[in-house]
């Protein structure tokens, strides 16, 4: 039997680069979306976060459209609508639309985590941010009724999305997602590309509990990584300082614009910072096509995903096409041996 390559995907946020606008943003997703649809990317998706003054994908359903309209073939979805922050009819009616408008090409990724502090996730819904988290299975099957086609005695619809299906997701970073995609028989997307800690058994618990439902017959397992590749090692490690400083400025407190890349992290971090960053980033292949190419070989013969998506929190756009490009390159050699 043949070995099997591995769909690749995209993860953007629409990063605002330091001394940029939001507009120049957004205009910049787009040219990402269209540079990733030319070399054949399987998916494009938006991920959805508040009062962060570097990102600019906060309503993550008009950022899709306006992705989704800017392209033609591409999967667009979001990765992903933080539930807690929204009413599940909200959500259908909105990815109803977007799926009545381009149909066939919309993935809708639900997470549980708020995408925020708590004080703005309160501003979000106006209600108990950890009541709404608790409630996140409960919404994610009415979600799911909205999607299907009419029942009998059913009094509440989503025009549009009544019967047409959206493909579902469940996000997460801990074995409370893995747990729920199993139960509901969904596909499944880690974040490894920030919180990898818990990679290894929940992948084991979904894949060991999932239960075939109407949409998904078995288990299918997408992973995000962090991927900057560039013509040389130094050019990537370089520009991933961008990655870098942005965590390091999570961890204190102070997020701001995507910061430019740096020679050097040397007295920028403390040690402490230096190790927290790493171990947040433990699965990032930064360098030149032959660089990442081994690592992300190794990567996928230890996890063995049905799907890879991308991200680089990167300051030049320039670097950001560049990287697809030359990813693009070692898509027929990213491949899964059916023999392993």
């Amino acid at each position: 039997m043949p070995s099997t390559a591995v769909p690749l995907s995209v993860l953007d946020l629409s990063p605002i680069a330091m001394g940029s606008t939001a507009s120049q943003a957004l205009h910049n997703t787009l040219e990402l979306a269209r540079q990733a649809e030319r070399c054949g990317f399987n998916r494009f998706w938006l991920a959805e976060h508040h009062n962060m003054p570097g990102i600019a994908s906060a309503a993550t359903s008009v950022v899709i459209g306006h992705v989704a309209g800017g392209t033609s073939r591409i999967r667009v979805g979001a990765g992903g609508i933080m539930l807690p922050n929204h009413s599940p009819l909200t959500i259908a009616e909105q990815f109803g639309t977007l799926e009545a408008l381009y149909p066939g090409r919309i993935d809708l990724g639900l997470g549980r985590a708020p995408g925020a502090d708590q004080l703005t996730a309160r501003a979000m819904r106006r209600g108990d941010p950890v009541a709404a988290a608790e409630r996140f299975p409960d919404d994610v099957q009415e979600l799911q009724h909205y999607f299907e086609p009419d029942r009998p005695g059913q009094r509440l619809r989503a025009y549009p999305g009544n019967g047409l299906r959206v493909p579902l997701w469940i996000l997460g970073s801990s074995l409370y997602g893995a747990q729920l995609a199993a139960v509901l028989g969904l596909p499944y997307a880690f974040a490894s590309h920030f919180a990898p800690e818990q990679l290894d058994p929940a992948i084991a618990l979904y894949r060991q509990r999932f239960q075939p439902s109407a949409t998904q017959a078995s288990p299918h397992l997408m992973l995000t990584v962090n991927v900057v590749v560039a013509d040389t090692d130094e050019q990537a490690r370089r520009a991933f300082t961008s990655v870098q400083q942005s965590f390091m400025n999570l961890r204190r407190g102070v997020p701001g614009q995507v910061p430019p890349p740096v020679d050097s992290m040397d007295g920028l971090w403390t040690a402490e910072e230096q190790a927290g960053v790493g171990r947040a980033l433990r699965h990032a292949f930064v360098g030149s096509p032959a660089t990442v190419l081994q690592g992300l070989r190794r990567f996928l013969d230890t996890y063995r995903p049905d799907e890879l998506m991308v991200t680089a929190h990167l300051h030049d756009q320039k670097v950001r096409l560049r990287s697809l490009e030359l990813l693009s390159g070692m898509q027929s050699a990213l491949t899964l041996d059916p023999a392993l």
